[in-house]
């Protein structure tokens, strides 16, 4: 079969992609902003905070392939569409509670409170981040097609990465600073969640997804054939490694800006930047995978990403003018090696990004050809919860990290910080994000995948056999 003849409609893939920029902004927003929030307006020390963030993620361990194996007993009578709206709103609605509140009588109640919304809010977003990712195996039997897919998913991604990691400053800015400032960045970036996964939500009520028989009994049962899938667990591995080694960057860039860069009005351009080259990349991300394969393309990324990475190690502030931009910003020298860096790395890393999800649906479709049977909402579940919690451990990292490099929290805002503390911080943002990238691409040189599911064509064998 060429993926021609398997092709899903345009319109069918921009209604499952635009769902992604509202997801993506709740994945990144409390990842980049919440220990942010925590240690500058709630008082939470920076140990504290990531274990806040690392709690609600636990449960998720659980909590998706719960949802995922739910979502597939509910498949063939209704779709998987409740769980899209259901989780939408919720997700939606938990998002603006985590930035609502400032005022708490100690820390430790702000943090078991904080704690408590996250873990009602992620919740909620697994009722509809499983399903949404399980519906991108289903929407076609083409590896290429499901590539295609990916890369319009993770067009709408850069958009919610631009939203909710470059917007949240001006917002908070505009809306006064300090808790109103906050109150009013999530009750726009919530709205934005909700708009757009709801129009996914919709857009996928008619849409006839693959059927394929599954594995009864309990979730147990059925993660035995899961397990039992070498190529899909060796991306699980590959994936958890290195999402942790992203996550532990993610959690300090505000931080980075703040404190290393000194230019916390560059996160903007910066987020810019990289989503502008991001999105001239996909089609490179379209093309090179078909001439050289999803693994190597994969690779090829992961090494660049890692190499950029590296890099950050000799950031510093800016010691000269090279122009003065409007605002009264002072462009130097470091800070367009800062944008350079943004250029290539919002080139590379929605590359690995998309091609590891795109992979996953190739086992998933291995696991469906290979034995007739395939419970994507169960590969989509702990495929899921093994991305959350990963991402949840970068923050554990990022605080134990600072407080043992002497960061120092407030209630006041931002706060002088000492030179081993922002060094822990430069840490944070380059060599250990970069080392736990390379030690993924020792797990992923054991990936394999039978051809006819890698390419999207039988292989010899069985085109003689049909």
């Amino acid at each position: 079969m060429s993926h021609k003849d398997d092709a899903v409609p345009l319109n069918i893939v921009l209604r499952y992609g635009v769902g992604q920029m509202g997801a993506q902004v709740f994945r990144d927003t409390p990842a980049v902003l919440l220990p942010l929030f925590m240690t500058t307006m709630l008082g939470v020390p920076a140990w504290l905070a990531g274990l806040v963030v690392l709690v609600p993620k636990l449960w998720l361990i659980v909590c998706d392939p719960l949802v995922g194996a739910w979502s597939d007993r509910v498949k063939p009578l209704f779709g998987r569409t409740p769980f899209l709206i259901g989780g939408a709103l919720g997700t939606s609605l938990g998002f603006v509670a985590l930035f609502m509140m400032t005022n708490y009588p100690s820390y430790w109640v702000a943090a078991a409170a904080t704690c408590a919304l996250f873990f009602v809010a992620s919740t909620a977003f697994s009722i509809y981040s499983v399903p949404y990712l399980a519906i991108a195996a289903e929407l076609s039997h083409d590896s290429h097609q499901r590539n295609r897919i990916m890369v319009l998913r993770m067009f709408f991604a850069t958009f919610g990465v631009l939203l909710g990691v470059g917007a949240p400053q001006l917002l908070i800015a505009h809306f006064g600073g300090g808790a109103s400032g906050w109150h009013g960045m999530a009750l726009v970036l919530g709205a934005v969640c909700l708009g757009s996964m709801l129009i996914t939500a919709s857009g996928m009520r008619q849409v006839q997804l693959i059927s394929a028989g599954s594995v009864p009994g309990g979730l147990w049962k059925q993660l035995q054939p899961v397990r039992a899938n070498k190529p899909y667990m060796t991306l699980l591995s590959t994936t958890i490694i290195s999402n942790v080694a992203q996550a532990s960057s993610y959690t300090v860039i505000s931080f980075m800006f703040l404190y290393a860069i000194d230019a916390i009005w560059l996160i903007l351009p910066f987020i810019l930047t990289m989503s502008t080259f991001a999105l001239l990349a996909q089609p490179l991300w379209l093309w090179l995978p078909q001439k050289i394969g999803k693994p190597r393309a994969y690779v090829g990324a992961s090494l660049v990403w890692a190499a950029i990475t590296v890099t950050w190690f000799w950031v510093k502030p800016g010691d000269d003018v090279l122009v003065t931009l409007p605002g009264g910003f002072a462009l130097a020298t470091q800070h367009v090696l800062v944008l350079a860096r943004a250029a290539v790395i919002g080139m590379v890393n929605g590359g690995f990004i998309l091609l590891a999800l795109s992979m996953m649906t190739d086992t998933v479709d291995y696991q469906r050809r290979s034995t007739g049977s395939a419970n994507e909402g169960v590969f989509a579940g702990l495929y899921s919860a093994m991305e959350k919690l990963a991402f949840a451990m970068g923050p554990v990292i990022a605080g134990l990290v600072m407080s043992a490099f002497g960061f120092v929290s407030s209630t006041e805002g931002a706060i002088q910080q000492s030179p081993s503390a922002i060094h822990g911080i430069v840490l944070l943002y380059s060599l250990i994000p970069a080392a736990g990238q390379l030690l993924a691409l020792v797990v992923f040189s054991r990936y394999r995948l039978p051809e006819f599911t890698q390419f999207g064509v039988a292989s010899t064998a069985q085109a003689a056999a049909e």
